[in-house]
């Protein structure tokens, strides 16, 4: 399949055009893999479950997939991931707590576009690793969707990308997988449909969109243990009460990010430099544009005063304004 999407391919809307592209799909897989294994990239978002089933119900028990811990992951997540796809699922499940590796290669990397590819680069590494213990594996799969694509090719007029993705501008050229993407001419909502035609939990299928790269993206600048922690944190508190505001339904991304900055504060009455969480919240459907959501100043005041008191390292609460464009929905 090609990298460009056809004008003659129809936008998934239906359940109805979700089966027949899931049909065409699987006839795809089973022609390009035979009888050998894949191995998937699985992080437990919606992009890499949605190919989890679609491959599942392709090839069945050749599939073969792979949580890394990349040490970049939301509070609790990889425990939910196994939870949920070795237990629940019953895939072929292998996890990989990687998280001292990864976080010592990104120790005082600060481009955005580097630590991307480094991510990218070692997420290789460990899958070859990996296929390196099993027979057969010859297909590496990943959850690939078309905004991945056109943010990260070369625009004509500029000669720049928006930015590169770890599954596409991260690859080695000398990776020994072919790479098996079947969502790749996708935007996340026709992912979504297609998620639905395939029986996943609706949980699943609307589960927030996470990069790649993870909170790495998210921990601005040169990453750092104690304020990755913060972040994670954070994060974690942004989501709980967005949830228990009944937010978590209604707005399609929201994260915290914490740059590598500092600015005076005080606590017990004494100075305390600390870093600012910045909150972010879009609404979309193709990830191409996006705009903010208006959260209740209320609800703001609530998640300040729990993170200024509760996270150590954060004492200033920010609310990001900008609409995609001109910014893009991640800040890296």
């Amino acid at each position: 399949m090609s990298n460009i999407r056809p004008d003659s391919m129809p936008r998934i809307t239906t359940l109805e055009l979700a089966q027949q592209f899931i049909d065409e799909q699987v006839a795809a897989v089973r022609e390009q893999v035979g009888d050998k294994k894949v191995l998937l990239a699985l992080s437990g978002g919606v992009d890499s479950s949605v190919v989890a089933a679609l491959l599942i119900k392709a090839i069945g028990k050749q599939l073969v997939c792979v949580h890394v811990n990349h040490g970049l992951m939301r509070k609790g997540e990889s425990e939910q991931v196994i939870e949920v796809f070795g237990k629940e699922l019953d895939a072929n499940l292998i996890y990989v707590d990687a998280t001292d590796r990864f976080l010592d290669l990104l120790a005082g990397v600060s481009d955005p576009e580097a630590k991307r590819k480094i991510i990218g680069g070692e997420f290789i590494k460990v899958f070859d690793e990996e296929a390196a213990k099993l027979d057969g594996i010859d297909f590496l799969a990943q959850g690939t969707i078309y905004p991945d694509i056109l943010e990260s090719i070369k625009a004509a007029e500029s000669g720049k990308p928006v930015k590169s993705h770890h599954n596409v501008g991260g690859l080695p050229d000398d990776m020994a997988m072919e790479l098996v993407e079947p969502v790749k001419l996708l935007f996340k909502d026709e992912v979504r449909v297609v998620g639905e035609a395939l029986g996943l939990p609706h949980g699943m299928v609307y589960r927030q969109p996470f990069p790649g790269p993870g909170l790495g993206v998210r921990c601005l600048g040169a990453i750092t243990r104690d304020r990755l922690h913060a972040l994670r944190e954070a994060d974690a508190i942004l989501r709980e009460e967005f949830d228990n505001a009944g937010l978590a339904g209604k707005v399609w991304q929201y994260f915290i990010a914490v740059p590598d900055v500092k600015s005076v504060g005080v606590r017990n009455e004494m100075r305390y430099e600390g870093w600012p969480a910045i909150i972010r919240a879009v609404n979309t459907t193709d990830a191409m544009t996006a705009t903010i959501e208006e959260i209740p100043y209320a609800l703001l005041h609530k998640i300040t005063d729990r993170i200024t008191h509760e996270v150590e390292g954060i004492n200033r609460v920010l609310y990001d304004l900008t609409p995609k464009p001109i910014g893009t929905i991640e800040w890296e």
